[in-house]
């Protein structure tokens, strides 16, 4: 193992979800030509996803603590159609790119205060292309209940670490949604108690 590989950062979730997330992206991302990946934290699914999707521009993005990592990643194994890291933080008022055919983001909205999420999808409203999907991973409640006791542990976990994270209600979201323009699409089964919400560009 070289020092390289001793240092890149790795988040053991993200290799179990990858498979199950590129089942959904695959009927997703088809037709599109640049997806723009918001948190792509350790830099491991944006590795994955752009080998997967060699017809794709992956453009991975995260605030800049998270981009050393994903460097990391980045050089050692990337394929050639990928981006980035950029410079990404939702709540900036312009973003580093105009546009993009589609956005993936995983386990993100729980880990950012309200106002980060309302500005991440205002900003996805602006920057996705008509028809263009925005597929987002993660846990969900569901008319204010939690969904297993697994994720009920988790947000208390969560908000013990950071008082203004926690899971989100998908109805909550589903408003954000409408006021970015988005159209909701599919609500998709994944393991371990998580889903991917699906939306499209009005």
């Amino acid at each position: 193992m070289s020092n390289m590989e001793k240092i890149k950062p790795f988040a053991e979730s993200s290799e179990q979800n990858k498979m199950s997330i590129l089942d959904v992206l695959k009927r997703f991302f088809t037709e599109a030509e640049t997806v723009l990946e918001i948190g792509s934290g350790t830099g491991q699914h944006a590795v994955f996803f752009a080998e997967q999707f060699p017809h794709l521009n992956w453009i991975s993005s995260d605030q800049a603590e998270y981009h050393a990592g994903i460097k990391l990643w980045l050089e050692d194994t990337a394929p050639v159609n990928i981006q980035g890291p950029l410079l990404l933080d939702v709540n900036q008022k312009d973003w580093p790119l105009k546009e993009t055919d589609a956005v993936f983001s995983a386990n993100t909205v729980h880990i950012m205060g309200w106002p980060s999420v309302e500005n991440m999808f205002s900003g996805i409203g602006r920057v996705l292309n008509k028809k263009g999907h925005f597929c987002l991973y993660g846990p969900f409640n569901y008319n204010g209940q939690f969904s297993s006791e697994s994720n009920a542990r988790f947000d208390s976990w969560l908000k013990q670490r950071d008082p203004v994270s926690g899971v989100r209600d998908f109805e909550a979201l589903q408003t954000l949604a409408k006021k970015a323009g988005l159209t909701f699409i599919e609500d998709i089964e994944m393991p371990a108690n998580n889903r991917i919400l699906v939306w499209q560009k009005s």
